[in-house]
């Protein structure tokens, strides 16, 4: 099979948003983590426990899902790293689409982050949501964790082999954490890593406990976003938190723009109505995917979520948001450029 290049790709993705076709899927290449978090339940998942296709069956689904067009991929669970053949994965989702890893951190080695970069990552997302390692570990229920992100933070970038290679630091906005955004936005810049930053959402846990519950958000986080280059979310994204926290974002484009593919293959319109799948990758042609999906999109009110996954990809139905968002889908933007920030937090780093 060849491999696209990734002019073709980035054509074949605009094809398929001009087609609305979805453009962005979650793939769960695993439920397992090594991880307790507070406010992720996922790692409790009956799916973990659940056989994992392999890199040659990721290699065929893969295919199969180019017949929708090449799609923004993001290889979560879980941890992904805990398999260790994501290099054969990425490289497998890679020959159509743009591979996107979300990971703790824990796994990543100077070697692993190398091997990765080789096998055609476009972007990796590393997840941290505190300034300082006493509240991070005790939210992800792992001494630390904090330590370890920041150097595969440190050893991605540093992988970085194509200009259009990213690494991020990946926020949940919690209860307590608004104060420590910028000091994140500041600790990424001097790796060279982009950040950006999403609602805590409680159908992880059933719980709103971990809601943002400390004051109009958005305004403080377009602030931060006119301050700092390397704060990569979308203004259209960050200013729809408050809605989100007061009421919800209505609209939802889930089936539609983006769906979840889970551990064993099965589609839903979002990775929250996994437990109602609406076909299977591995066993189901594309055009019954689309058809289903579509069905399954009509009528939905969910106002539940603000996911990137979800926000992210709903700033390319926005005039105004989609021309913020082409520099990021089109162009090399691998390294963030320096932050106009003033902040100096060096002596905070591990």
């Amino acid at each position: 099979m060849d491999v696209k290049s990734s002019s073709e790709k980035k054509w074949r993705l605009f094809r398929a948003w001009a087609s609305r076709h979805p453009v962005w899927c979650a793939w769960q290449v695993t439920y397992r983590c090594n991880f307790r978090c507070h406010f992720c339940h996922y790692w409790s998942e009956p799916l973990a426990s659940r056989p994992e296709p392999t890199p040659g069956q990721y290699a065929q689904a893969a295919a199969k899902l180019a017949g929708l067009g090449t799609l923004m991929v993001s290889l979560a669970g879980g941890e992904p790293l805990l398999r260790n053949d994501m290099c054969e994965v990425v490289e497998a989702v890679g020959r159509y689409h743009f591979p996107f890893l979300t990971t703790n951190g824990w796994f990543v080695t100077p070697t692993l982050a190398a091997d990765l970069m080789r096998s055609g990552l476009w972007g990796a997302s590393v997840s941290i949501d505190y300034a300082t390692a006493a509240r991070h570990d005790a939210r992800r229920g792992m001494p630390g964790a904090w330590a370890q992100a920041w150097r595969a933070v440190e050893w991605l970038s540093a992988a970085r082999i194509h200009k259009w290679q990213r690494v991020n630091v990946l926020a949940v906005l919690m209860d307590d954490n608004i104060d420590e955004i910028e000091p994140l936005l500041e600790m990424a810049q001097q790796r060279n890593a982009y950040f950006m930053v999403q609602c805590y959402g409680f159908r992880k846990t059933g719980s709103r406990r971990f809601e943002h519950n400390d004051g109009p958000v958005s305004p403080r986080l377009l602030d931060l976003h006119r301050r700092h280059r390397n704060f990569l979310s979308n203004p259209y994204y960050l200013g729809r938190f408050d809605r989100h926290l007061h009421g919800g974002v209505a609209g939802c484009r889930a089936g539609r723009s983006f769906f979840n593919i889970d551990s064993t293959g099965d589609i839903a319109i979002c990775v929250e109505a996994k437990h109602a799948p609406i076909a299977n990758l591995h066993r189901d042609p594309c055009p019954i995917i689309l058809r289903r999906l579509r069905a399954a999109a009509q009528g939905n009110t969910c106002r539940d979520c603000w996911y990137n996954c979800r926000g992210e990809v709903e700033c390319l139905y926005d005039a105004a948001a989609l021309v913020t968002s082409l520099p990021t889908l089109l162009f090399d933007r691998g390294r963030p450029k320096k932050s106009e920030s003033r902040l100096q937090t060096a002596k905070t780093l591990p």
